[in-house]
């Protein structure tokens, strides 16, 4: 027997949800909702301060709260429907997860009374979610849901980020509830560093050359780097980020770092000679891949590896006691520093360098970079140093598809900025819907799509992994060609404005009248 219901003009399970998440801080629902979900929808029509964006397909709603969460540095919540909403949107939670994003997923279920029934969607949620998510609860009634809301909060803003997920069965989400929305709650605060990892990285640094400052997190914004810098510069450590970064602040004036090469090879060969690597919220490096004859790790055998600041660490804070204790230099050096470096617009073929130039010349100041070009786009980050001062995201778990509304999402989380989405056509076909998105929201967003009409990275990684040079048959798994997607045309049925460019004059003039205007704008680069 069903339960019953909420009285009209009686507080629901879902109101008291919907109001738990607003006195938490949370005033974004990215959703893609089912009739499970229909009484948190109605629930959210009474909350006006809800802003809802509607994403056509899962993996595009949790692509999009990553993004708004990375520049918004707040949780946005989902709504996922049932065990297989869920699971379509679980690539771009492990992207996030990858990223330290503070996500909460409010994912809809059968009511309890029917679960017994085993309807087509009945699945295991909390077997889905689990893998992803560093908190999973599931209500007990309509009255438990504000405390677990304010729960799922706390627990997604705990240092360094992380994914809660709170599973609503549809009758808790309807029968009356009695209870108040929970006081906002105080958000947890990064741990200190601890005194004896800061001891013996500062002895490692202490040692100069052959030691290695590697960042992550909060310590690749403006004054973590410039902090840095002055570590490095004062004792001679090699300062670099972890190859994948959910955000970075670059361009003019900011201190300019490089990132542990993907490629094993050059990663092995810049790290050889280092005997100890100090860990400021970053993980050691290792291959994105096991190769046939490689190690996993990038770092000597002999290498001796601390953690000057875990990734729940305050590593800003570790990165000024590590430099009072030192006795660093008042401030960067200016060969540390970015500089105007006047690039020429490209001209000629257009390339993955052109493009990359063509950006970095126009690019306005105060933009987002949202970067998943995979393979094509390796120019632009070394070339963007030289860029106006802008914020640069990228993919972190290396599960495609995250680009697209990962811009999205950004877009939304910081208004009134501009967002540049370098874009791999093999990945963008994954969460195409995001172009939808951009296009009912207004967004101010140009998306550059790298059309080689193939995973190229593939095939590299083919070759890499010692399997030799594609045939036929292997091609067939990487290419498409045969037909090409027409990027222009796929965007004009999503609504949003395009135009191709197959030449490095085209492409540059068609940035730049992309960059001067308002709304969505694709350009498709034939490359």
């Amino acid at each position: 027997m069903s339960a019953p219901a909420a009285a009209p003009g009686q507080r629901s399970g879902a109101d008291l949800l919907c109001e738990s998440l607003l006195a938490q801080g949370v005033d974004h629902c990215f959703a893609n909702p089912g009739t499970s979900e229909m009484h948190f929808v109605a629930a959210l029509d009474r909350q006006p301060r809800m802003r809802c964006v509607l994403g056509l397909a899962e993996g595009v709603v949790t692509g999009m709260a990553d993004g708004y969460a990375r520049m918004a540095e707040r949780p946005a919540c989902t709504l996922l429907h049932t065990g297989p909403g869920l699971a379509n949107g679980l690539a771009n939670v492990h992207n996030a997860r990858r990223a330290f994003t503070p996500m909460v997923n409010v994912v809809g279920d059968h009511a309890t009374h029917h679960a017994a029934s085993d309807a087509p969607l009945a699945a295991d949620v909390e077997g889905l979610a689990r893998p992803m998510s560093h908190w999973v609860a599931r209500s007990s009634g309509a009255d438990t849901l504000g405390e677990l809301a304010a729960e799922a909060v706390q627990r997604a803003r705990t240092p360094p980020g992380c994914i809660a997920t709170l599973i609503l069965p549809a009758d808790h989400a309807w029968g009356a509830a009695q209870a108040a929305a929970p006081a906002a709650r105080a958000v947890p605060s990064p741990l200190p560093p601890q005194p004896a990892a800061l001891a013996r990285a500062a002895a490692a640094l202490q040692r100069g050359p052959g030691t290695l400052l590697l960042l992550a997190g909060a310590a690749l914004r403006a004054e973590g780097l410039e902090l840095a810098a002055r570590i490095a510069a004062a004792t001679g450590a090699r300062l670099l980020a972890q190859q994948a970064n959910a955000r970075v602040e670059r361009g003019l004036g900011r201190v300019m770092i490089d990132r542990v090469p993907y490629v094993v090879d050059k990663a092995l060969a810049l790290l050889k000679d280092t005997r100890a690597a100090v860990l400021v919220g970053a993980k050691a490096p290792v291959g994105f891949f096991a190769y046939p004859g490689r190690p996993s790790s990038m770092l000597p055998a002999d290498c001796e590896v601390i953690a000057a600041a875990q990734p729940e660490d305050d590593g800003v804070q570790a990165l000024r006691e590590l430099a009072a204790a030192l006795g660093t230099v008042p401030a960067p050096p200016r060969e540390w520093l970015a500089e105007r470096r006047e690039l020429p617009l490209p001209g000629g073929a257009l390339t993955a360098a052109a493009v990359a130039q063509a950006v970095v010349a126009r690019l306005p100041e105060g933009a987002i970079v949202c970067d998943e070009s995979v393979s094509s786009g390796r120019e632009f980050f070394p070339m963007s140093w030289h860029a106006a001062p802008h914020d640069y995201l990228q993919l972190t778990g290396g599960a495609i598809g995250l680009g697209l509304p990962l811009a999205t999402g950004a877009a939304i989380g910081a208004p009134g900025r501009k967002v540049v989405s370098l874009q791999a056509d093999g990945s963008a076909m994954y969460t195409l819907p995001a172009l939808w998105t951009q296009a009912r929201e207004r967004l101010d967003l140009v998306t550059v799509i790298f059309a080689n009409r193939r995973y190229a990275i593939l095939h590299g990684e083919y070759v890499a992994t010692g399997a030799g040079q594609p045939g036929a048959n292997a091609r067939r798994m990487f290419d498409f060609d045969d037909p090409a997607p027409d990027w222009v045309a796929l965007a004009r049925g999503m609504g949003v404005e395009g135009a191709r460019a197959d030449s490095a004059e085209r492409f540059a003039d068609v940035l730049g009248a992309a960059l001067a205007r308002r709304g969505p704008f694709v350009i498709e680069a034939v490359i």
